[in-house]
């Protein structure tokens, strides 16, 4: 933990003051079951907002619609579905969305165009709207709600991912996240929501963001699939009542630190519950000639089917992490690598060396799976999640839509 930061219990995307959530069951999902599948997030002031979005040249509706909202840097509320991603609807999915922001903004009693929108599920089909126009009077926002729509969202997620810190800097950050499959973001169906009560200057908040988008979310892969939906979202109401927050200022690292240690929460937290994932997988690169060397080895590591089948079976073959390092476009020397897996040193300047197969496997048998690879070329370190590679991965997604 950070200096300075403090988890705060049972905390999610509605700790910060001023924000406040709701969700219900429209239908969407499940066949018209009424379970959680739509909600609204949204402060109780108009806020300065930044976001990141997938790189998937195939974009979905809401992201569409999102970057054209967002190039004023302001928002108030999200309105959020799952079951359906409105993605590839043409026309008809951008006027859906746009309906649905349309809808909560009514609802609320703010602007449209200062709603956001979000999907997430099966490609192709379009969004009920019926249903959705249906569902929103049945949603109560409230300070406790965020945990309500921290469950809408999830899709094969098995349990809803939240957190939130407290600063020493006197403000909050807080946050929710979904993802299980199609996780490997290039910022994967992954959506992640971060509110603060901080006064942050536009400008900042944007590249705070950014760079901590860089080191969590997107050091994460389950299987090497991005999504059309990707969007990591920040909001920043000012209810904190300190100074404005800009580059360079008091404030400035303090809020960097935490929210990075908040992304870093949600993306690990995606990694332990990838699709069918019996093991967290964390691959730390370090001794590398750059910062861009250690990532690029790191998540090619971690996103290697064989690393993730060896895991899988705890299978100590840890020529497959070197395998994968080399090919992973990094600059490396055979003859200078360091190899450790769960502690436990297994190569020393690129040969084996003797260890205790029995205590390897033990290490890999456990929950988290820690791999440990030094290229000795520099001084640049950097860290990726994963997971190992199931039966059940392959299950979930041979039936997804059947």
């Amino acid at each position: 933990m950070e200096t300075g930061i403090e988890f705060i219990p049972s905390g999610g995307v509605t700790s910060p003051a001023g924000f406040s959530a709701g969700a219900t069951g429209a239908g969407i999902k499940n066949n018209g079951e009424a379970i959680l599948d739509l909600g609204i997030l949204r402060s109780d002031v108009s806020c300065d907002a930044a976001a990141v979005f997938t790189t998937n040249k195939v974009k979905a509706a809401p992201v569409i619609l999102n970057r054209q909202r967002l190039e004023r840097g302001r928002a108030t509320a999200v309105i959020m579905n799952s079951g359906c991603a409105n993605a590839c609807n043409g026309e008809r999915g951008l006027a859906d969305a746009a309906e649905m922001a349309e809808l909560a903004a009514r609802y609320i009693g703010i602007a449209p165009d200062d709603v956001l929108v979000a999907s997430t599920g099966v490609i192709g089909p379009c969004l009920p709207m019926e249903r959705i126009r249906a569902a929103i009077p049945d949603i109560t926002l409230s300070a406790e709600g965020g945990h309500e729509v921290a469950r809408a969202i999830m899709t094969t997620d098995t349990v809803p991912k939240e957190t939130a810190v407290k600063s020493s800097g006197g403000f909050v950050i807080g946050g929710m996240a979904k993802g299980s499959g199609m996780i490997h973001p290039d910022m994967a169906t992954m959506l992640c929501f971060l509110t603060t009560d901080a006064q942050v200057d536009r400008a900042f908040l944007g590249a705070a963001l950014k760079s901590a988008v860089d080191v969590t979310f997107n050091m994460i892969s389950v299987d090497g699939d991005t999504s059309t939906n990707d969007m990591v979202l920040l909001m920043a109401n000012g209810h904190a009542g300190s100074e404005t927050i800009t580059t360079g200022s008091a404030g400035a690292e303090a809020f960097q630190q935490a929210l990075d240690e908040v992304c870093r929460y949600l993306a690990r937290a995606i990694a332990a519950d990838a699709e069918g994932a019996t093991k967290r997988i964390e691959v730390t690169v370090g001794s590398a000639a750059s910062s861009a060397d250690a990532r690029l080895a790191a998540r090619t590591i971690v996103n290697s089917p064989l690393v993730k089948s060896a895991v899988h079976g705890s299978d100590p073959n840890w020529g497959r992490v070197l395998a994968a390092a080399g090919r992973s476009g990094a600059a490396l020397e055979q003859d200078r690598l360091d190899l450790s897996i769960g502690g436990i040193q297994v190569v020393k300047n690129g040969c084996p060396v003797a260890f205790d197969e029995r205590e390897v496997v033990k290490a890999l048998d456990g929950r988290d799976v820690t791999i440990v690879l030094d290229l000795n070329a520099g001084n640049a370190i950097a860290t990726a999640w994963g997971c190992d590679l199931s039966e059940e991965y392959v299950t979930i997604n041979s039936e997804y839509t059947t």
